[in-house]
């Protein structure tokens, strides 16, 4: 069920289902639930069934089958950055954090 938390309706959707396929409830190969039976169990529109499957689309978590439906992918992984990456993401946060710090300090001269 979407919930009213301010976060688009398809993106829950798209969450719940990397989830389903992340913990392997969602097997790769087996197929997605259709659409209809999708916005059943969500509660939500076909519009935006769809647009959640697109972004697992975008995402390579899924493929479609023109006339079969959409499948989740045999090499279905959901794409984690490397070690690497995280670690220069964590280090341009700190920066960041220092960089804010040091203009909230700024303005607070000011007053």
């Amino acid at each position: 069920m979407v919930k009213n938390t301010g976060r688009p309706g398809y993106l829950q959707i798209a969450d719940d289902l990397r989830e389903q396929i992340r913990r392997g409830t969602l097997a790769p190969g087996d197929p997605l639930p259709s659409t209809t039976q999708l916005a059943t169990t969500y509660d939500a529109s076909l519009s935006v069934v769809k647009l959640a499957v697109g972004v697992l689309r975008a995402e390579g978590l899924v493929i479609g089958q023109q006339g079969k439906g959409v499948y989740v992918r045999e090499d279905a992984t959901p794409a984690l950055p490397a070690s690497d990456e995280l670690s220069e993401i964590r280090a341009t946060l700190q920066d960041l954090s220092v960089r804010l710090e040091r203009v909230e300090s700024r303005l607070a001269e000011r007053e």
